[in-house]
């Protein structure tokens, strides 16, 4: 076991000092990682993403295409031939058909290359002649990356820690009903340990429809091909003086770190690893809407998070004596079109104050981070109505659950983000002096002309961020 680590761990070495040469002296490639929590909107980033980078009429934020060095984008197999490829064809379709509608979600890791052909600008202009620069996009779920955490702890902290949050949720009645009927020191029984696999993963699932973050282990709610396996089938449990041989808890806690060393390890050993751009989509407005605890849980998963990136430069030198780092990590508030723009700025703050400490982290370790309001495809127009004698800046797009158009007003966000921040830490129930709302609009049909995107806001300056000091 000892040999075979350290083999792979030579033979990784090699690979990433070949991948290294390879992308300084002839093409160069940009790893982009694209990740989120439940409905932030994953795959309609991706796919606006790469349909904005092959028509780039809507980029003007992004310098290289602004200033025409770009002279062609294409879309290549994909370098790794054991992961899926990402639909983006079909993606597109759904999003600018006749009946426009929202792609399935992310439930699996996928990956796409897009290639540009770029003039160099400066000094290098005269001399060089276009070269060609490979952005390979990596798509996968956010609760895989919230599993990053679980490498450093053991089945006793993470159970402490589970049970401790969630004690006061109505979402884990079900669940700690069964704890307290439970004794984890009983002997080991198949048919026991499924009942409280299933109970702790309906618990997951409704906590992640309300709005909560923290739902790891993330394969409870993305099982694929482990369903049923014994990997899958361990749940929290209180500790006891001594835990005896044979016993529940024992059987929980070895299954526990078989999820590690089975599930989260290969994910980071052979995916997330290789990253060197990242971005990190938020439904910060769905988290607002559901309440001060969501807003507490939604900040310390962005802590989480980024705690799980390696920060730091990626020079030639440095992925030699130490392999790669992240060198860029955007936070990402989406759907920002179901706010006038007005009220931008004021997400764009909120989305700073709950990413604050785990940015000044990266940023200490020599990591460029960001965070923005976005919009991957705008499904609604902006408009001014009269309420009561107060006029107020509203959205209008067409209902999803109806099909209907409707005006929409979601509520003035507080100018300080502190004003939700406090709260949130202090662990209130509801918004004191707000009532913020949400609604789901359904994609708007659109006629694009020839060399424009689909409409977005602000994914120009998001690429810019992420790739533009590359092109």
């Amino acid at each position: 076991m000892v040999i075979t680590r350290i083999a792979d761990g030579i033979w990784r070495q090699v690979e990433t000092v070949s991948d290294t040469v390879s992308e300084t002296f002839f093409e160069p490639v940009i790893r982009l990682g694209v990740t989120g929590l439940a409905r932030s909107g994953k795959t309609v980033f991706i796919t606006s993403l790469v349909a904005n980078l092959l028509d780039r009429g809507r980029m003007p934020g992004l310098l290289a295409a602004s200033e025409g060095r770009i002279e062609a984008a294409f879309l290549q197999p994909q370098p790794d031939d054991t992961v899926p490829r990402f639909e983006y064809e079909a993606h597109l379709a759904a999003l600018t058909g006749p009946q426009p509608h929202w792609p399935e979600s992310t439930r699996t890791i996928s990956q796409l290359r897009l290639s540009l052909r770029v003039r160099p600008n400066g000094l290098l202009a005269g001399l060089q002649g276009p070269r060609t620069v490979h952005i390979d996009i990596i798509d996968y779920p956010g609760e895989w990356l919230l599993d990053l955490a679980l490498m450093d702890q053991s089945y006793a902290d993470w159970s402490k820690s589970v049970l401790g949050r969630i004690k006061n949720r109505e979402e884990a009645e079900e669940y700690r009903a069964l704890v307290a009927a439970t004794d984890p020191q009983s002997a080991f029984e198949e048919p026991q340990a499924g009942r409280l696999a299933e109970a702790f993963a309906g618990y997951l699932k409704a906590a992640r429809a309300n709005g909560y973050s923290d739902c790891t282990p993330g394969r409870f709610l993305l099982p694929g091909d482990l369903a049923g396996s014994p990997v899958l089938t361990f749940a929290p449990l209180p500790e006891g003086e001594s835990d005896p041989r044979n016993s529940l808890i024992r059987e929980m806690a070895r299954r526990f770190e078989a999820y590690k060393r089975k599930v989260v390890q290969p994910f980071f050993r052979d995916h997330f690893a290789r990253i060197d751009r990242q971005v990190v989509l938020v439904d910060a407005l769905g988290a607002i809407h559901q309440g001060p605890r969501a807003v507490a849980d939604l900040r310390s998963a962005m802590g989480e998070i980024l705690s799980a990136f390696r920060p730091g430069k990626n020079g030639f030198l440095s992925n030699l004596l130490r392999g790669k780092r992240v060198e860029k990590v955007l936070f990402a508030a989406t759907k920002s079109d179901h706010l006038h723009h007005s009220q931008h700025p004021r997400l764009t703050a909120i989305m700073e104050a709950l990413t604050r400490e785990a940015r000044d982290r990266a940023q200490y370790a020599g990591a460029g981070t960001a965070a923005m309001a976005i919009a991957s495809l705008r499904a609604t127009t902006e408009d001014r109505m009269d309420h009561g004698g107060e006029m107020l800046d509203v959205v209008r797009g067409t209902l999803l659950e109806t099909g209907k158009q409707a005006a929409f007003y979601a509520g003035e966000l507080p100018q300080d983000p502190a004003h939700l921040l406090s709260p949130a830490m202090k662990g209130a129930q509801t918004w004191l002096d707000q009532d913020y709302q949400i609604m789901h609009f359904a994609p708007a049909p659109l006629n694009l002309r020839p060399g424009d995107g689909p409409p977005h806001i602000r994914l120009d300056r998001a690429a810019e961020f992420l790739i533009g000091d590359r092109l």
